[in-house]
């Protein structure tokens, strides 16, 4: 399990109840769709590798994705041997914790993925946090398997910014992919499996229900889960 997460999330949840009348762990961005993006295709499954926060949650929001046929919780951005959660959780391997995400580029594209990342599954002007979590392992990244990906990327932060999207500038990084590790087991479908968890129920459901609220076109109401798609 998440070292410290139950109390982390416990004074969070304090903390917020002691200046709001209700709160929720996640809010909302509503941001204009990529103006840079590539069109929808039939063609071959592809991949898109990103990080924002705690993996549990991350995974939960793309699961509801239309058009998304499977998303691992892993790891990216450190080596192959130190890709395990234990050393991971120690913030000094390079990693984050981060997400593979299979996907129909003729039912998805790349840039929407993007939007989805950008609005609902984390707050991207948190520098190397999220939430309650802090550490590098908990950056904002997005991990580009190719050029197109690059470009789409880059210039998805740059509309954003330009526009104001946000109160503060994002601080995504945008990486070349080295290599996506699988998480250990037990945290595969964590959301799914454990919604009444106290850290999910306070940081990650709000993110679920705020997809289905702001972007309801990309919604998908059964999840897509990793123990069903082997």
């Amino acid at each position: 399990m998440k070292k410290s997460r139950f109390l982390v999330t416990l004074t969070a949840i304090l903390s917020a109840l002691s200046v709001l009348p209700a709160c929720a762990g996640e809010q909302a961005f509503i941001i204009p769709a990529p103006e840079v993006d590539n069109p929808k295709a039939a063609g071959p499954e592809q991949t898109a590798v990103l990080a924002g926060g705690c993996f549990w949650g991350v995974q939960g929001v793309f699961q509801h994705l239309s058009g998304v046929k499977r998303v691992l919780s892993g790891y990216a951005g450190g080596d192959k041997r130190t890709a395990h959660y234990e050393v991971v959780s120690r913030g000094d391997t390079g990693h984050a914790e981060s997400v593979e995400i299979v996907f129909d580029p003729k039912q998805v594209s790349y840039g929407e993925i993007l939007q989805v990342f950008f609005s609902v599954a984390h707050d991207p002007t948190q520098l190397n946090r999220q939430g309650p979590d802090s550490g590098t392992q908990y950056r904002s990244a997005i991990f580009y398997k190719d050029d197109q990906q690059k470009r789409i990327a880059t210039a998805y932060i740059a509309q954003l910014d330009k526009t104001k999207a946000y109160r503060k500038s994002i601080v995504t990084k945008v990486d070349p992919l080295k290599g996506f590790y699988a998480a250990e087991e037990y945290h595969q479908d964590f959301l799914v499996r454990n919604p009444h968890d106290a850290y999910i129920a306070f940081n990650d459901i709000p993110k679920v229900e705020n997809f289905q609220k702001t972007l309801p076109a990309l919604w998908r109401g059964k999840p897509v889960l990793v123990s069903e798609s082997h």
